[in-house]
């Protein structure tokens, strides 16, 4: 072979390679540019609409919520009256309507606070038949004994009108007011009633809602100048100033009118979820008298219904006994805690009931039922 030949057959793939690297290595001309991409694709013909957030639950949605739970304070007490200390969640039995309710906690006293309203009845039906310094002093020292510094005590006293003699405040201001107020003079009629009333609209309005609340009364509970019954009650006594006899069918219906009193302030108590006890200072002696005996006997429904104790100590050193056992109640109260199921009106009266079926022998007190709130 030819040597030019030779040359030839090895130089034109050299050259060759070398073309094709240089157009490779050289900038792209706007001429040269690649191809562009497809356009994108058009839009959905109907967009989805987004979720809506949620609104915030409303104070309404709260409120019917958190109304469901039941808060039932509950006294327990031996045959001999003693408080019975140390019982369990299952001891407990709760019905609402006839039916059970899971009970889910119970509550310590402790840390629940206690809101009193002490009503001292300075009238006329009162004040002749007790010492009236012996009744502030024992008044004062329970005052003193129960209330710990998380808990108030409001004053009131019992007159012709109810009178607000000292609002919620520590035991010691409370007390140090109480043992201040001078001794009532005579001849006051009696608004029982109208004050027991007034006091469980001012701790409904004045004190927490999940706050124990106790209305504790000194009060023979007799009532003769109570709107309820204040036309009846002065009819038959300017009657009997005269030397009258009232008809029988005006002394029924004072009676009827008593004892609707009775059950309205009832009402007030129970829809206030308030515990009432009273204390009578008349003595034994009350059950002498028809009238004394209604008015004691009006007291003990107003304590039944709500779980408190109407007691009637036999002397006058009997009511400071009686404070102590008040005392020892409230500090060893068990409280029962639900969450009830009911779908009941808002405005229907929720009969309870609360036994112990572990120990039979003991006596139970606790409210009878509730009004719900809320709803």
């Amino acid at each position: 072979m030819k040597p030019d030949r030779i040359a030839i057959r090895y130089i034109m793939p050299a050259l060759l390679l070398g073309a094709l690297v240089l157009f490779l290595c050289s900038p792209v001309t706007p001429q040269q540019q690649p191809h562009p991409l497809p356009p994108a694709p058009p839009p959905p013909r109907y967009k989805p609409k987004p979720t809506p957030t949620p609104p915030p639950p409303s104070e309404e949605d709260i409120i019917r919520v958190s109304s469901n739970l039941v808060m039932v304070p509950v006294s327990v007490v031996d045959p001999q009256s003693q408080p019975v200390r140390g019982l369990q969640l299952p001891d407990f039995r709760l019905e609402e309507e006839g039916r059970h309710q899971q009970i889910t906690e119970i509550g310590n006293p402790e840390q629940v606070p206690l809101d009193i309203a002490l009503l001292f009845d300075i009238s006329s039906s009162v004040g002749e038949k007790t010492v009236f310094s012996f009744q502030q002093t024992a008044a004062a020292s329970f005052l003193r004994q129960v209330l710990k510094p998380i808990d108030r005590a409001a004053v009131f006293t019992i007159a012709d009108e109810p009178h607000l003699l000292q609002p919620l405040a520590a035991a010691e201001t409370a007390a140090t007011k109480l043992l201040a107020n001078p001794p009532p003079p005579k001849n006051i009629p009696t608004a029982f009633y109208d004050s027991v009333a007034m006091a469980a609209e001012y701790l409904s309005k004045e004190t927490a809602e999940r706050h124990r609340r106790v209305i504790v009364v000194i009060s023979d509970g007799d009532d003769n100048f109570s709107t309820r019954v204040r036309e009846a009650s002065l009819a038959e006594y300017r009657a009997s100033q005269n030397g009258q006899t009232t008809p029988a069918s005006e002394r029924l219906s004072l009676q009827n009118r008593h004892q609707q009193a009775v059950q309205e302030v009832e009402r007030m108590i129970q829809r206030a979820d308030i515990t009432f006890y009273s204390i009578n200072p008349g003595g034994p002696s009350i059950r002498l008298n028809q009238i004394a005996m209604r008015a004691q006997s009006g007291m003990a429904a107003m304590a039944d219904v709500t779980g408190g104790a109407a007691f009637v100590p036999d002397t006058e050193k009997g009511l400071q006994p009686v404070f102590d056992q008040i005392g020892a109640e409230l500090r060893g109260q068990y409280l029962l805690l639900y969450y009830s199921d009911s779908q009941g009106s808002s405005s229907q009266f929720r009969r309870i009931l609360v036994t112990v079926p572990t120990h039979p022998e003991d006596r139970v007190r606790a409210r009878q039922g509730y009004y719900p709130k809320g709803k």
